[in-house]
């Protein structure tokens, strides 16, 4: 049973991978230790979102994740 998570942008530069995959289910306190104490810090601000299933996270906080879910990692998006 696995939740994927990708790293998308320049989180997949710090992350030095695409994506992981990790155990289910999965929750914020889990994602955090998951991914290491450089991108954990970055995910705690308020520009990177979380996406689960497709759907973006009003909440990143209320993360739960389940056994074939896809968690994207989205960084901030800078416009022009």
């Amino acid at each position: 049973m696995a939740v994927r998570i990708l790293f998308l942008g320049p989180l997949r530069d710090l992350a030095g991978k695409e994506a992981i995959e990790v155990s289910a289910p999965l929750d914020w306190s889990v994602l955090l230790q998951s991914v290491g104490e450089e991108l954990a810090g970055q995910l705690q601000s308020d520009r990177v979102n979380v996406a689960c299933a497709g759907r973006v996270l009003s909440d990143k906080t209320s993360l739960n994740a389940r056994d074939g879910d896809e968690v994207a990692l989205l960084p901030p998006v800078s416009g022009g």
